[in-house]
């Protein structure tokens, strides 16, 4: 009979994304099916997998329809806790936002399907009755929203190296704003040092002469404030740009 079993999970990522996690616990506590799982239950499965190259799929909420499969396991053993596994995530647009979930911790518990090949009743150190498995194939790994076994958890999720079109887009467009704030600054530069050359002597003004229009120096003094105002404005910009990207 094949069945499903959930747990609590946490996630990591390169490339398209990892995720790591435990897909079951051997911590003696009764899941809500009633059922422990023993030390060593997967280890004939284990090895099969090892020697004969078998691949398990990492599905969304065990739906075997083709965009579900989102991603691979890669790696998976027994240790002490649990039976540990870590998981690559595929590129698909479905795969990549379970897996920005599973960053944030709004999906961040896993399910597997199993076959039960050996199992029987057992008492528990504090005298609770369970079901006991004891020999178990697994057929997928699933991330999940609601666990049958709180106990699990995911230990690690990353981000996958950023290649993608989008990201590229926006790469450009920062560098477009990065040379904006370059252009206005430089001007601001220029028209200090053009200033600063300024002789700071010279002839003596003639006392006919008219007093000089002021109009020209109020248009640079406006001139100065809009590059100012637009050279803030693509500092803003630009560092709005990355931090969307980051959090992309």
């Amino acid at each position: 009979m094949s069945m499903t079993k959930r747990v609590d999970a946490k996630a990591s990522v390169d490339g398209n994304g990892q995720i790591t996690g435990y897909a079951s616990t051997f911590t003696r506590e009764p899941d809500w099916a009633g059922d422990v799982v023993a030390k060593g239950a997967f280890a004939d499965w284990l090895n099969h997998v090892n020697e004969d190259g078998v691949t398990v799929p990492l599905l969304y909420n065990h739906d075997q329809s083709l965009d579900s499969f989102i991603g691979k396991v890669t790696s998976i053993a027994e240790d002490d806790h649990g039976l540990l596994f870590t998981a690559e995530f595929d590129g698909t647009e479905k795969a990549q936002r379970a897996r920005e979930l599973a960053m944030d911790g709004r999906l961040a518990k896993f399910s597997f399907a199993y076959m039960i090949l050996d199992q029987g009743p057992v008492t528990l150190e504090d005298g609770r009755k369970a079901n006991e498995l004891r020999k178990l194939d697994v057929d997928e790994v699933s991330l999940v929203l609601s666990p049958c076994n709180p106990d699990t958890s995911v230990v690690d999720v990353k981000s996958g190296r950023r290649n993608s079109k989008a990201d590229a887009d926006e790469l450009r467009a920062i560098r477009e704003l990065a040379n904006q704030i370059t252009s206005a600054i430089n001007g601001l530069l220029a028209d200090e040092e053009s200033d600063a050359d300024e002789p700071d002597g010279g002839p003596e003004p003639d006392a006919n002469a008219e007093e000089p229009e002021t109009a020209n120096a109020e248009e640079q003094t406006a001139t100065d404030a809009d590059e100012l105002k637009s050279a803030r404005e693509y500092a803003a910009a630009f560092l709005a740009a990355l931090d969307t990207l980051k959090e992309g």
